[in-house]
């Protein structure tokens, strides 16, 4: 334990829209829905060319345990099925809807029978909810916990430590009634004895409005974290929240702990009282080539370009646009990329923000060891990737890195470390293929 002490790397916070309560944008001309915006298997498509759809109709039905269904986020005519590129370099199955301008809701949208714990996780299921923070792992999987006395807490991500980001800071404002019920649900369904959420001190607001949750409920507490980040990465948060250890290649329920943002939280209770499924987003939209800052709420499947033009357009001509922040964000080929179920911002940079440092040789100053989160050793591992010694990466634990970006950016010499770590990943993927060939 004692080697766990805190570590990260202070940034810029740059919360320039937390002040800022969503607006809804209007309804845009037509939504492209990838059918994988989640870890798992893909879902499949159950409509067809020429179909006509309505808010919260089921477009394409989960393909396997970890998979989620998604809904139609507008109502109008199901124009082509077709491939589009990912921000990851792949491609994906995506379903195109041109709006009738009337958003037209469903039929089947109804609050779901729930009285048990099997109807609970079926109803998380049938929602399409996954985890909101980024990460997009099926949040009914998440909840499927064999036995429930496994769990020893459920700790709520408040952190929101990337730059920009305000999304889930105005859930945590707006919304908090439904994160109150979403702590009920916990409750009666899972037996949860402690919630706790954890928040980042530079949101006082947040702190005070989840503190007044707390005070009614026994079961809730709140616990203020420093201002460093990466303070949300699930396996720090677990440790600095209720002191549990996430060993490498375990689960965080192998600590006893189960993880939600509290976005994914508001939108449950959401699900329970409505039976809405996950059609929208709150969507931070900032960066320095962004002309009018806002926290936006978009039908998912929205062309990045509508919701930029919704806030004003360019100030400048962007040279990077990133799914999430600026640490951890995932760059986009260009303007028509959808809004996915887990897009908590998208980021426009101009020129001097989009510019990549000049890498340098690495001068030895440990910077890097000393500020990675999980205590790993990203010098080692770059030397390791090179020699391709999977044994070494192996010890050297390469698996454990989170993929935070704290050795890059605090590195003088812009080393690419956070880039070495995930060829390192690949290098033991691949090697462990060829061995089970054998």
């Amino acid at each position: 334990m004692s080697l766990w002490k805190l570590k990260g790397v202070s940034v810029e916070h740059r919360k320039n829209t937390a002040k800022m309560a969503p607006v809804s944008m209007p309804t845009p001309n037509s939504v492209t829905i990838p059918v994988n915006m989640h870890i798992g298997a893909p879902a499949v498509p159950t409509v067809k060319v020429n179909q006509e759809v309505s808010v919260g109709d089921l477009i394409a039905a989960p393909n396997g345990f970890v998979s989620a269904p998604i809904y139609a986020s507008i109502s109008g005519i199901v124009k082509k099925i077709d491939t589009i590129p990912t921000s990851m370099g792949g491609t994906t199955t995506a379903i195109t809807i041109e709006s009738d301008g009337e958003m037209r809701v469903s039929d089947t949208v109804k609050p779901p029978v729930v009285t048990n714990l099997a109807e609970f996780i079926e109803a998380v299921k049938q929602s399409g909810i996954v985890g909101l923070g980024g990460a997009g792992f099926p949040t009914a999987v998440k909840l499927s916990v064999k036995d429930l006395s496994q769990i020893k807490a459920v700790v709520i991500n408040g952190a929101e430590c990337e730059p920009y980001i305000t999304s889930d800071t105005r859930t945590m404002l707006d919304d908090a009634q439904w994160m109150e019920k979403g702590f009920k649900l916990l409750e009666k369904f899972l037996q949860v004895k402690q919630i706790v959420v954890g928040i980042e001190k530079n949101k006082p607001e947040c702190i005070a409005k989840m503190n007044e949750i707390a005070t009614k409920d026994p079961v809730v507490s709140v616990k203020a974290l420093p201002s460093l980040y990466p303070q949300g990465g699930e396996k720090v948060l677990i440790y600095h929240t209720i002191g549990a250890v996430v060993e490498e290649g375990k689960l965080p329920i192998d600590a006893g702990a189960i993880v939600l943002n509290c976005t994914t939280l508001a939108y449950i209770a959401k699900y329970i009282e409505t039976g809405m499924p996950l059609v929208s987003k709150c969507v931070t939209v900032d960066g320095s080539a962004v002309a009018e800052p806002k926290n936006v709420i978009v039908p998912i499947g929205t062309r990045l370009g509508d919701v930029f033009d919704f806030c004003g357009g360019f100030k400048e001509e962007p040279k990077k646009v990133l799914y999430g922040g600026p640490m951890m964000g995932i760059a986009v080929q260009d303007l028509d990329a959808p809004i996915l179920k887990n897009t908590n911002a998208i980021i426009a940079m101009n020129e001097k923000d989009a510019a990549p440092r000049k890498t340098t040789p690495c001068i030895r100053c440990g910077n890097c060891v000393d500020h990675c989160p999980l205590h790993l050793n990203p010098v080692s591992i770059a030397k390791a990737l090179h020699d391709k010694d999977c044994d070494e990466l192996k010890k050297l634990k390469v698996n454990l890195c989170m993929e935070c970006g704290c050795c890059s950016f605090i590195c003088p010499t812009a080393q690419p470390l956070v880039q070495n770590h995930k060829l390192a990943k690949g290098l033991l993927r691949a090697n462990q293929a060829k061995e089970a060939k054998k």
